[in-house]
């Protein structure tokens, strides 16, 4: 199978060489890096470009600089590999991250998730696993109610591609649509290995924080009549 690899960036230069050669060791020479960046302005943009022509698995898109879920979709759209993997720009895959998730697609699942180990700017563990630390769990409902699902974690089939894009204008994150529109196919997968460390540096473009409960329910009720309506 194919792979591609739907990475966003805006002004990740600090922490994206080491992403970068954490993916790309684990490409096939048909596989691809697909990089959305967002309009970056310290240089991240630079050394995309620079990448792009030295290696030809690698495309740098101009960003819709509307959002990071307006972002994503872009990356998304212009994915043409069998599986597609979602990729923060400040984060690094474990070796075998590409291996075990692609071998957990053939059972047959539509989405694979797996676990992460949490650290800080420098590289210093926060937490072993990202999955116990959140009480990360499947289930339909219950990832309506309380979302388990994060992108950098997260690889998906092609097929799933119709039932996701374009993405609702009132889904409150596109990791959490996603992965919802899997299980209601009843074909995901979790993995319990930490395969990714997932960096949390207080710069990040996502953030664990939530709205008010107003808007939270704001939020769920318009994910619901989007998942009713697709």
């Amino acid at each position: 199978m194919t792979v591609s690899v739907a990475m966003t960036t805006y002004n990740g230069g600090r922490y994206l060489e080491d992403q970068l050669v954490s993916v790309l060791s684990q490409l096939q020479a048909n596989d691809e890096l697909i990089v959305s960046d967002d309009g970056s302005d310290d240089g991240t943009r630079q050394c995309l470009d620079a990448l792009a022509a030295a290696d030809p698995r690698v495309t740098v898109l101009d960003g819709p600089r509307q959002g990071v879920v307006k972002n994503v979709e872009h990356a998304i759209k212009a994915c043409k590999g069998d599986l597609i993997f979602l990729c923060d720009q400040d984060d690094v895959w474990h070796p075998k991250k590409r291996e075990l998730v692609e071998n957990a697609f053939q059972s047959g699942a539509l989405l694979v998730m797996h676990d992460a180990r949490i650290i800080d700017r420098d590289g210093n563990e926060l937490a072993p696993s990202f999955m116990a630390a959140h009480r990360s769990k499947p289930g339909f409902v219950r990832n309506i109610l309380r979302n388990s699902y994060i992108g950098c974690c997260m690889a998906f089939s092609k097929e799933l591609l119709p039932l996701i894009l374009p993405f609702p204008d009132d889904i409150p994150m596109h990791d959490q649509w996603i992965g919802l529109q899997a299980e209601k196919q009843k074909r995901t997968i979790w993995l319990s290995e930490p395969l990714l460390d997932y960096r949390r540096h207080g710069e990040n473009v996502t953030s664990d924080r939530h709205g008010s409960l107003l808007t939270m329910w704001r939020q769920r009720w318009g994910l619901v009549r989007s998942l009713r309506r697709r």
